[in-house]
């Protein structure tokens, strides 16, 4: 039986849906122009312009409203029959499990949380040109959530090869747990501020250790996007957000659904081009059929099951 509230929450939710699934708030990416689309799970607008001045692809960081304020609302929200003609051109490349669950399980924000009458228009796989999900075939990582390599790989790939009229390329980083560090570092273990950082600043923890640990995998994704946009050919790419994260702001940690606070909703949009040079050469290929993985546990990983 979930707390009074939580329970109060999965209410609110329930009845949000229900109007948002028909009246969808925020801007959809299918509304501007762009041949590949970036997506840096949980990237802020003003985490993205504080390193902006440390890559030259990123230039101006403007900022649009998400349709969503987490990655099942963002996916359930994107690819929907209004924008059919568009998702049939578009390839996407996820290592985001919720890819899985929304598109294809028809698993939607609301699922298990209070009383909803929802009318989703979400698209499903099929109805892509490709779907590719790197997260469920590539080597595990030491600590953490799928790598941002293995999904540079894929959708360098899935460029040359398929040549779609739209790219979108879903990375997980920056999304928590924060193992850029420790990752470079060789650790199998996270300091709390890594591993849990909300809990660890709900329990009073420096805020500035947890902000640095996100920049770090920030930094970590935007070091992959540069290896991507030399190996794409793309005139106009853009690097968004799927939604971003609260840490504090309005009594918030973290994101949840259908929460308008601006540090979860507003993301960023920043333009650039990519131009293959064949700096790299891709050796990650999928299976012939991809391989059954616990989709529970990779969304455990990311914090939104216990």
């Amino acid at each position: 039986m979930p707390s009074p509230l939580k329970w109060a929450y999965y209410q609110y939710v329930g009845a949000a849906m229900s109007v948002l699934s028909r009246y969808p708030v925020g801007t959809n990416v299918y509304e501007r122009d762009w041949d590949a689309l970036v997506i840096l799970d949980t990237c802020r607008v003003d985490a993205l312009r504080e390193v902006a001045p440390e890559y030259d692809f990123v230039e101006d960081v403007d900022a649009i409203w998400s349709v969503g304020s987490a990655s099942a609302e963002w996916i359930a929200q994107t690819f929907t029959e209004r924008y059919r003609s568009d998702v049939e051109q578009t390839a996407l490349v996820s290592a985001n499990a919720f890819t899985e669950r929304v598109l294809r399980n028809r698993e939607f924000p609301e699922t298990g949380r209070g009383i909803s009458f929802t009318n989703w228009q979400t698209l499903r796989p099929e109805d892509f040109d490709y779907v590719d999900q790197p997260w469920k075939y590539a080597d595990p990582p030491p600590v953490g959530l799928t790598l941002p390599r293995p999904v540079t790989e894929r959708a360098i790939s899935v460029g040359r090869e398929r040549d779609p009229e739209r790219l979108v390329v879903h990375y997980e980083q920056p999304h928590h747990p924060f193992t850029a560090r420790a990752i470079a570092e060789g650790r199998e273990t996270l300091e709390p501020w890594e591993g849990e950082p909300f809990e660890y600043l709900k329990n009073g923890g420096d805020y500035e250790r947890v902000w640095d640990a996100y920049l770090d995998n920030l930094r970590w994704v935007l070091d992959e996007v540069e290896l991507l946009l030399e190996n794409l050919d793309a005139n106009r790419v853009v690097l968004s957000a799927d939604h971003g994260n609260a840490y504090g702001e309005w009594g918030m940690y973290m994101h949840r659904y259908a929460v308008p606070v601006p540090e979860v909703r507003r993301v960023p949009w920043a333009e650039t081009t990519a131009v293959d040079e064949r700096t790299f050469e891709p050796t990650l290929v999928p299976p012939e059929r991809e391989a059954e993985t616990d989709t529970d546990e990779h969304l455990r990983q990311l914090g939104y099951l216990q």
